[in-house]
C-alpha cells in the first residue's frame, strides 16, 4: 500500500466530507511512530496507549489550525512530546516521587514490561536512558531511534539546533558513563 502524502491528507481534512477519511489516513501513517516515541518516554504500554489516544484527539481538534510552517509529523511529535512531559510531571506529583526517584520508578516498570523485548544490552540502554532528564531523553530518542535531523527536533521542541547538539552530546556521555559503571 502506497504511503499517502501529508499534503493530500491536509487537503482531504480541509473538506468536511472527507475529513474522517483524512484523519484515518493520518492515524495509519503516524500511529506506530507516535506510539514508539511515547513508549520510549513513559515505558508502560497502557500509559502509552492512553497518551497516543490523547495525542490524536488533540491532532483532530487542532489540525484545522495547522499552518504548514513545519512538517506535519514534527507538529504531531510536538504534541506527543508535550503529552509525555505533562504525563510524567503529573505522575511525579501524584505519586509524590522526586525527580531523583523517577528513573527507578520507570526502571521498575521497564523490568516488569512484557512488551519491551530485547537482550541485556538493549535493556541496559533503556535503563541508562531513564536516568536522563526528560528533555535530554526526548532529544536522544528522536535523534537515535527516529533518526531525525537536528532541525526537525528543533521544530518539535522549540530549542535551537546548537542547544540540541549540546544536549545530545551530554546525553550520550551520560549514557556511556552509566553503561561503564553498570557493566
Amino acid at each position: 500500500m502506497k504511503q499517502v502524502e501529508d499534503a493530500e491528507i491536509l487537503e482531504k481534512f480541509a473538506n468536511e466530507r472527507s475529513r474522517n477519511e483524512a484523519f484515518s489516513l493520518l492515524v495509519q501513517k503516524y500511529q506506530q511512530k507516535v506510539y514508539w516515541h511515547i513508549r520510549r518516554m513513559v515505558i508502560d504500554h497502557d500509559d502509552t496507549d492512553d497518551l497516543v489516544q490523547d495525542t490524536f484527539v488533540k491532532v483532530w481538534k487542532y489540525l484545522g489550525n495547522f499552518r504548514n510552517d513545519s512538517q506535519l509529523y514534527t507538529w504531531i511529535y510536538r504534541i506527543a512530546s508535550n503529552e509525555c512531559i505533562t504525563f510524567l510531571n503529573k505522575k511525579k506529583q501524584k505519586n509524590n516521587i522526586s525527580i531523583d526517584e523517577m528513573p527507578y520508578d520507570l526502571s521498575d516498570t521497564l523490568a516488569e514490561s512484557s512488551q519491551i523485548s530485547g537482550d541485556k544490552v538493549q535493556m541496559k540502554l533503556q535503563q541508562a536512558l531513564l536516568t536522563l532528564p526528560e528533555k535530554q531523553r526526548l532529544v536522544f530518542n528522536m535523534k537515535y531511534y527516529d533518526d531525525m535531523k537536528y532541525e526537525e527536533i528543533s521544530d518539535v521542541l522549540g530549542t535551537s539546533v546548537g542547544a540540541l547538539k549540546a544536549s545530545f552530546h551530554i546525553a550520550v556521555k551520560k549514557i556511556e558513563n552509566y553503561l561503564l559503571r553498570n557493566d
